[in-house]
């Protein structure tokens, strides 16, 4: 049962969470939590490591912003800690949470994609 499969581009499949391989199988079984195999295809996804990548990218892209929004609503407005954390903390939670799944799957996508792995010694 070794079937070829045209490659697929990683922002295609892993933002959706799909097979890198197949397109068609669910990579994740929880939140963040990846499966041990493709449903459809069989792909075992033991080569994926996406260590903390999905993190970086939020920190970079999603925390610097609800930094900035508390730190503009501390000095235009001297706000009080009570609406520092009714307006901030949602920011935050709703533009750090999100984006960590969709990245996670472009990462381990990109992995398979583009036959990551680990350096070696010559």
């Amino acid at each position: 049962m070794d079937m070829e499969y045209p490659p697929l581009p990683p922002i295609q499949t892993g933002i959706r969470g799909r097979c890198p391989r197949c397109g068609q199988g669910h990579m994740f079984k929880g939140f963040l939590t990846l499966q041990a195999e493709c449903e459809v295809c069989g792909l075992d996804y033991s080569f994926a490591d996406p260590a903390d990548g999905p993190a970086f990218f939020v920190i970079c892209f999603a925390c610097i912003p609800s930094v900035l929004l508390g730190v503009w609503l501390e000095v235009a407005f001297s706000a009080p800690i009570w609406v520092q954390l009714l307006v901030t903390g949602p920011f935050m939670l709703a533009t750090c949470i999100p984006p960590l799944r969709p990245l996670k799957g472009w990462l381990v996508a990109s992995q398979y994609f583009y036959k990551a792995e680990e350096g070696k010694l010559a």
